[in-house]
């Protein structure tokens, strides 16, 4: 049976498009792996990212990698798709002409065809997962309205499209034929669900209608724009089980100067008000955060403001990226560009501040019993995440145990030691 090998950059989204790719490929006959070993006979698909300029180049010395084993018969061939070359598909076309064809973001039907021309496209629901069979993404909606100066993610995906609730609804059913325990569900701006179909947010319905799947035991949010954010979204998180205490909130800074430069249609006044209300609704809730620094313009005292907020806030996690100048965005023409160097020390300072943040916050877990689901079992210790952990981008729990554990389990645990990023723990708890 041939083989086709399917490799994904970027975020989760990205994953999520090259499952349901692979579930077309799976049924015409084809054996669909991801990431796997390369073997000589391997059609190769590059699921490319364009956030960013350190993802982008990812992407292509990965393409450039994959030309070179194809040269050396190591692989049969090479197919790209994705943001990347969405964006950049003349470009990439003229520079990289050892690739026949660079597909966009939607092009599923397309990269088919040209794999196998003359062939009729399945229609219909297809998937096939890449993750480990307990959890797994669900993409509500795609694309995007905001304006943020610095994101080029409209200029390549476009307008905000939801998924109608009933399609959503009838995949997280097979999700949960399939054996997922945690559905974790993505989007650009998850707070805008259901606007351009139902002309009002309809995120709180979707997630009540979701938590009814007995099924799922855990059911993450990501990606919720603080300008918009339903607040009722909050009162059912501290109100259902299901639903994780976990409110993935990328205010992106503080200061009113970047954050007017940025077009991000909120002030530090409404960003700090919105985070009390959260904690005041949902107080055992983690908040988790993104922000970006080295904005053009961004001053030692908008950077300073930013760091007394990430002291104050205490965010129980939080990630940070370094602007990157994007062609086609309104940051891309301003001036007072910050140098690489500085970006880089910022973001330094920024996570030196949240580590010792972790640290304080780690540390209180400490003698505690507290649920863990496994993810694996690596060196000894069986890897677990808390309802307030995201696969890939949050903190673990090392669990020890002297009894076997099953991945894709729930466990009662206790939290033994800790690091800044990580919790160690043993079981049965109470041993």
């Amino acid at each position: 049976m041939k083989r086709i090998n399917v490799f994904t950059f970027g975020c989760a989204k990205n994953l999520y498009d090259s499952e349901v790719l692979m579930g077309k490929l799976s049924q015409i006959g084809y054996e669909v792996v991801h990431e796997k070993e390369l073997e000589e006979e391997d059609i190769v698909i590059v699921n490319t990212c364009g956030f960013i300029n350190d993802a982008k180049q990812e992407s292509v010395n990965a393409i450039f990698e994959f030309i070179e084993k194809r040269n050396r018969g190591l692989i049969k061939d090479i197919f790209v798709f994705g943001c990347l070359s969405e964006r950049y598909k003349v470009e990439l076309q003229k520079e990289i002409p050892e690739i026949k064809n660079f597909f966009g973001v939607f092009s599923f039907d397309e990269i088919i065809k040209a794999i196998e021309p003359g062939l009729l496209v399945p229609k219909g629901y297809s998937r096939k997962l890449s993750t480990p069979g307990h959890y797994a993404y669900l993409k509500i909606s795609d694309g995007c309205d905001q304006k943020c100066s610095f994101c080029a993610i409209p200029l390549i995906k476009g307008k905000h499209k939801s998924t109608p609730i009933d399609t959503l609804i009838e995949e997280a059913n097979w999700l949960a034929q399939k054996g997922v325990k945690e559905l974790i569900l993505v989007s650009q701006d998850s707070s805008a669900y259901g606007l351009d179909l139902y002309g009002q947010r309809k995120l709180v319905e979707l997630v009540s209608q979701l938590a009814e799947i007995n099924e799922f035991e855990w059911i993450r949010l990501h990606y919720l724009y603080p300008s918009g954010l339903p607040l009722r979204l909050i009162d059912l998180m501290a109100a259902n089980e299901r639903i994780c205490q976990y409110v993935d909130l990328p205010v992106q800074h503080i200061s009113d100067n970047v954050l007017r430069a940025m077009k991000r249609g909120f002030t530090s006044v409404k960003t700090y008000r919105l985070l009390e209300e959260i904690k005041k609704r949902a107080p055992q809730a983690a908040l988790r955060t993104t922000l970006l620094v080295g904005h053009p313009g961004e001053s030692d005292d908008d950077f300073e403001e930013l760091c007394d907020f990430v002291k104050e806030v205490e965010f129980d996690r939080l990630g940070v990226f370094e602007y990157s100048d994007e062609e086609g965005t309104a940051a891309y023409r301003l001036k007072n560009k910050i140098d690489r160097y500085q970006k880089q020390e910022r973001a330094s300072v920024i996570m030196a501040i949240q580590q010792s943040v972790s640290l304080k916050k780690n540390e209180s877990f400490v003698g505690k019993n507290i649920k863990v689901l496994i993810d694996r079992l690596e060196n000894n210790h069986y890897i677990g995440r808390t309802e307030f952990d995201s696969p890939e981008i949050d903190h673990e729990v090392l669990v020890k145990s002297r009894k076997k554990l099953l991945t894709g389990e729930f466990y009662q645990v206790r939290i033994t030691g800790f690091s800044y990023h990580d919790l160690m723990a043993k079981y049965p708890a109470n041993d």
